[in-house]
């Protein structure tokens, strides 16, 4: 359950936490996973309730029809629970904004995601599907994108963050949760959800990064609606296979290799400690 903040100035009440604005509500982590699970039983529910009854896989539809019902209005829905939830708990500010920087390298990961954005997008599918098509499904994966993020490395990082977890841990349990999240689809991807549980918790913490790096939510949700374009787009159109996804792998391979490589210079450099000059320790 959410708690308000109360002013430090009260006698007896505790000071806000820095993560948090003065006046906004607290968040326990086992009231965000009940939040999460909430969010996923819209989502889903709301996607088997409207294509019950039709030939529909998720994350593979081939019509206008099949993608509103099996994307678009489902995720819409779940966004504006979120952001109702974002609004009740007056975390604007530590949702939307981040201030804890990492080393400027870092933004190969968001440059290499968009690049192999670029190269996977199924053109030729998407093509035969028609412009409305295109266009539903692009603001329908950038809705996708918005909500996830505003989800796991928005609300949830900021819970783990306020719940008093080291940046690590908060960084790590916020991308487990969002790529266990995944594991939903077993109901209508089957066992091939497996491995988008892993993928995801690896995107997780590139995304959570792209985050840090550009100091808040917006790039990090414009990449990830983009990238699950283009992974999308290559199963538009039936029963052909598109190689695109290879690059999606490639690059993910590639850029967690990177990471644990450098994984010690992701953090900024601390600050030089001046050192005293003789006239000064006289």
């Amino acid at each position: 359950m959410p708690t308000t903040q109360h002013r430090s100035s009260d006698a007896g009440s505790p000071p806000p936490h820095p993560d948090l604005p003065r006046g906004s509500r607290r968040l326990s982590v086992a009231g965000w996973v009940g939040l999460v699970i909430g969010y996923l039983v819209l989502l889903q529910g709301l996607a088997w309730v409207l294509t019950r009854g039709r030939e529909s896989r998720y994350g593979s539809p081939t019509s206008v029809d099949e993608l509103w019902r099996s994307i678009t209005v489902p995720v819409a829905c779940s966004v504006a629970l979120i952001v109702v939830v974002v609004g009740v708990l007056r975390w604007d500010r530590p949702v939307w904004t981040d201030r804890r920087p990492v080393q400027r390298w870092v933004a190969v990961v968001p440059v290499a995601m968009l690049l192999a954005v670029v190269a996977a997008t199924d053109y030729a599918g998407l093509a035969d599907r028609g412009v409305v098509f295109s266009l539903l499904l692009l603001a329908s994966t950038l809705l996708v994108g918005f909500g996830e993020e505003l989800m796991f490395r928005g609300v949830g990082l900021t819970v783990f963050r306020s719940n008093g977890f080291s940046e690590g841990k908060a960084a790590l349990w916020s991308t487990v949760v969002f790529g266990s999240a995944h594991a939903t689809n077993l109901v209508s991807s089957g066992p091939g959800a497996y491995v988008q549980v892993f993928v995801a918790a690896l995107s997780g913490y590139f995304l959570y990064l792209v985050r840090r790096r550009s100091g808040g939510l917006l790039l990090p949700a414009l990449v990830h609606g983009l990238w699950d374009f283009s992974l999308i787009s290559g199963s538009v159109v039936p029963d052909r296979v598109h190689p695109g996804v290879a690059v999606n792998v490639l690059v993910i391979v590639v850029l967690a290799v990177l990471l644990v490589v450098r994984r010690h210079r992701i953090e900024p450099r601390p600050a030089p400690v001046p050192v005293p000059s003789q006239e000064e320790i006289r």
